[in-house]
């Protein structure tokens, strides 16, 4: 029996996929986790044969929390569940230890295929994502306008001001959550790991002086 840890923190995501993993006679939800810490709690408990992973949640998330996971359970074999289909994604996460990539939209066929495949210590990536991961990867060097969108440009400019994500998102109207995201694409993008980066990359690019339109 395949036992599977679902880590998201929407309830009704987590109860969609217990139902569909719940399809298959060989697989078996033994949790589920709402934040990087209840996961921690979990895998001190019983280590799964997959830890079914959001890329955003409270807390520690996305490809910082993949490698962390990774460097403290080195067996631990990671399925990403996101509604993130950029190729950028897809490519940093299994580049940081992740063992599969598919999106929420997917097939459940597919989920159940991804499942069973990194549980006998296989890699699995979404068919439908193989083509972003093959033609998204920029070829050349591209200016930080180029790279994110207006709103990204808007989150930088205010992470690098040092502003919480609670207050960007009541400036931008926005939820903290859509804000975290945001966050999370825009290091993606800029292949950068952590505030600090970001802002050295921002002030290399004049990115802070430059005003919202």
């Amino acid at each position: 029996m395949i036992s599977v840890l679902v880590a998201d923190d929407h309830r009704l995501v987590r109860r969609g996929i217990k139902e569909i993993l719940g399809m298959a006679e060989d697989i078996a939800v033994i949790g589920e986790c709402a934040s990087a810490d209840e996961i921690v709690e979990a895998l001190h408990r019983e280590m799964p044969d997959v830890l079914m992973l959001d890329m955003v949640m409270p807390g520690l998330s996305g490809v910082e929390l993949i490698k962390y996971l990774v460097k403290e359970y080195r067996q631990i074999r990671i399925l990403v569940l996101s509604m993130h289909n950029e190729g950028q994604f897809v490519a940093r996460a299994l580049r940081e230890g992740a063992r599969g990539y598919v999106t929420k939209d997917a097939d459940p066929d597919i989920l159940l295929q991804a499942v069973r495949k990194i549980a006998a210590e296989g890699k699995f990536v979404d068919p439908a994502l193989v083509e972003a991961m093959l033609f998204e990867m920029p070829g050349t060097e591209q200016t930080s306008d180029e790279i994110l969108t207006e709103r990204e440009l808007q989150v930088l400019r205010r992470v690098v001001e040092g502003k919480s994500l609670n207050t960007i998102a009541e400036e931008l109207h926005l939820s903290p959550k859509t804000i975290s995201s945001h966050k999370m694409r825009i290091m993606l993008k800029l292949g950068v790991n952590n505030n600090a980066d970001l802002v050295r990359y921002a002030l290399r690019h004049d990115i802070a002086d430059k005003q919202d339109d």
